[in-house]
């Protein structure tokens, strides 16, 4: 599912637009996968496969390699964002490095700093919508049929879609705590159409089968890596966060399920990879939301999950967030950066 994005242009645009959204409203989980042998990256490594405003508040310690229990949406407070011993929701902070840490970040970028790839203005990033039992199903079909979840969508009649060119609507049943992904979502009259479609049952550590894909290059849920506003404004954020690179190996690692590479040179980054910001970067200069993306990316670090620009990290379009604030993180770059050695970690029982 290699797949062009436009996200400069976007970023040139968030610059100029002021325009509000208002604040985002927000999985057929098979084979869960036991570590093995492979990449000091991870438990195993897997071959080709088919096709602001400001808070005072200050993040709350949690243990290294510990958990801070497991998020929740506004929206939903009933459904966790995946269990608390989901590897999304897991430190890393206590992880050695792994060893082909350099050679890895040289290759997404030493020198290329940070880019949060969301914004204040609606399209900018990856909106989500709490829908319910009630939301009327609809059927998709789907490009990648074979690898997709064929259920009813519980697409809302005028749903938040992402801009550009991914499309992505995701949607979460509170009522039933399922997250619904789709990729490339368009409708044409009253039938939906999509590139891919997943679902997840977000109280369960379940991945999707090897090798299958999801509303993501990797095979992984979107929503668990989002930055939100809700978690930034309160100086918290619990969770890994969800970043992109243009260069991928044909492979992936865990958690990952898919890979969407050119190469399978070592010397490129596959799906999945785990990095973080260095513990000895000093965060306290940024202002208090930016230091909340920081301080998470020193703990939880991001995972790689789709072909795009280098070390664009995404969040959800929110008109709270301040801009200004956002782009205080563009002076961290590749060399303030480390792989994290994830051998062994994998998703609870």
């Amino acid at each position: 599912m290699d797949r062009p994005r436009q996200r400069l242009a976007l970023a040139a645009a968030a610059l100029a637009l002021a325009a509000g959204l208002l604040p985002s409203a927000a999985a057929l989980g098979a084979n869960p996968l036991s570590a093995g042998p492979g990449s000091l990256l991870s438990g195993g490594t897997f071959g080709p496969t088919s096709p602001g405003q400001h808070s005072n508040r200050q993040p709350t310690p949690t243990p290294p390699g510990g958990s801070a229990g497991a998020p929740h949406l506004p929206g939903a407070p009933g459904c966790p964002v995946f269990p608390a011993d989901n590897v999304w929701n897991v430190r890393i902070d206590g992880r050695p490095v792994a060893s082909d840490s350099a050679m890895l970040i040289n290759s997404i970028g030493l020198t290329r700093g940070l880019h949060m790839d969301f914004g204040s203005y609606a399209g900018y990033g990856i909106p989500y919508q709490v829908v319910g039992s009630t939301t009327p199903r609809s059927s998709v079909k789907f490009d990648y049929a074979s690898e997709s979840d064929r259920v009813g969508y519980p697409i809302p009649s005028n749903p938040l879609v992402e801009g550009g060119s991914d499309r992505h609507i995701l949607m979460v049943d509170k009522d039933a705590c399922r997250l619904y992904e789709l990729f490339n979502a368009r409708k044409s009259g009253t039938a939906w159409a999509a590139g891919s479609g997943a679902t997840w049952d977000m109280t369960s550590n379940a991945l999707r089968p090897a090798g299958w894909t999801s509303a993501d290059a990797a095979g992984l849920p979107i929503l668990p890596g989002l930055v939100r506003y809700d978690e930034a404004i309160a100086g918290t954020i619990a969770h890994a966060l969800r970043f992109t690179t243009d260069h991928t190996r044909t492979s992936y690692i865990y958690p990952a399920r898919h890979q969407a590479g050119e190469s399978a040179s070592a010397s490129l980054p596959p799906m999945g990879l785990r990095v973080r910001l260095k513990a000895s970067y000093d965060t306290s200069h940024f202002s208090p939301v930016a230091r909340a993306i920081a301080v998470a990316l020193q703990r939880y670090g991001m995972i790689l999950a789709d072909n795009g620009s280098p070390w664009y990290i995404t969040g959800t379009s929110d008109s709270r967030f301040d801009d200004d604030v956002l782009h205080e993180l563009d002076v961290v770059t590749g060399r303030n950066l480390e792989v994290v050695n994830t051998t062994g970690l994998v998703n609870g029982p």
